[in-house]
């Protein structure tokens, strides 16, 4: 895999708190699992990026290997793989979701 794309993806985690890589865009989510977390990020109040995978082949399989996980969407936050819509959706219910964001001291609107 390439490295420049990886290098890509590494700054792109590490200048922004809460990065979804994603396909769409966060106003246009163009698959359910994407649209399923925007759900949750907004309803919390998070601030985040939305990157879109559709736009670039090279980076929507960068993504995969640079987390080593093989779907998409990806939530980062704070440089770190949190993980896909399923773990995400789960986080959300047990309130671990927002706990990360209170560790990770990103601040909510909704909180």
């Amino acid at each position: 895999m390439n490295s420049t794309i990886h290098q890509l993806i590494d700054n792109e985690v590490k200048s922004t708190d809460t990065v979804l890589f994603m396909k769409g865009t966060p106003q246009f989510p163009q698959c359910g699992f994407s649209g399923q977390v925007i759900q949750i990020l907004d309803y919390l109040g998070a601030s985040y990026k939305g990157v879109n995978v559709l736009e670039n082949d090279e980076l929507r399989e960068g993504i995969k290997s640079f987390s080593q996980w093989p779907t998409i969407p990806q939530l980062y936050v704070k440089g770190e793989f949190v993980g896909g819509c399923d773990i995400i959706r789960e986080m959300f219910q047990t309130g671990e979701l927002k706990n990360l964001f209170d560790e990770k001291d990103i601040a909510l609107e909704h909180a």
